[in-house]
């Protein structure tokens, strides 16, 4: 993806310019004030991983990253992030094409099946462990509440919980060789 401009088709709609990062590239644009932030990422720069899945920020499925944080695109209008910097699931792979650690516990914990709401847990996990890197340390009933925004209409949670305490237990192995590797 390269900076795109995206004027909007209603010609009557008035538009408001943006200017944002998403996945790290600089983006403008001419917005309605009404549109969502799940469809500017979807129909308007072709990032179709962020899935909509109730249009009420109850499943998570469109679950981004805007300033570091989770949050729901289809409760977030576009116009709102002049300025931010959003990342998506698209951006989660390593610049070789690599899988996260998130992604690869999903993948090795059997943490999906449909895969309709992996994007959005993908994002909120990898949120999660920015946030709290000692996920790994906490019970299974603890897990499930610090994803308890995120819904699975397919899975029992298991291969996510186990998915989330193995991506926990990666980052946090790399982290203490990282550590002994610059301190001896």
């Amino acid at each position: 993806m390269t900076s795109s401009t995206y004027r909007s088709p209603v010609n009557d709609d008035p538009t408001l310019d943006i200017s944002l990062v998403v996945n790290g590239r600089p983006v403008e644009a001419s917005v309605s004030p009404r549109l969502l932030l799940s469809d500017f990422l979807r129909h308007h720069l072709g990032l179709t991983g962020t899935h909509v899945g109730c249009e009420h920020g109850v499943c998570g499925a469109c679950t981004v990253h805007i300033d570091g944080r989770a949050a729901r695109s289809c409760l977030t209008l576009a116009v709102q992030l002049d300025g931010a910097t959003v990342r998506t699931v698209e951006d989660l792979e390593g610049p070789d094409g690599s899988l996260s650690p998130v992604q690869a516990a999903f993948r090795d914990c059997h943490g999906l099946q449909c895969g309709f709401c992996t994007p959005g847990f993908l994002m909120s996990v990898t949120a999660l462990l920015d946030e709290d890197p000692d996920v790994a340390d906490a019970s299974d009933a603890e897990i499930r509440e610090r994803i308890a925004g995120n819904l699975c209409r397919c899975t029992g949670y298991q291969g996510i919980v186990a998915a989330t305490r193995q991506a926990a237990e990666t980052l946090r192995d790399a982290k203490e060789q990282a550590d002994g590797t610059t301190q001896g």
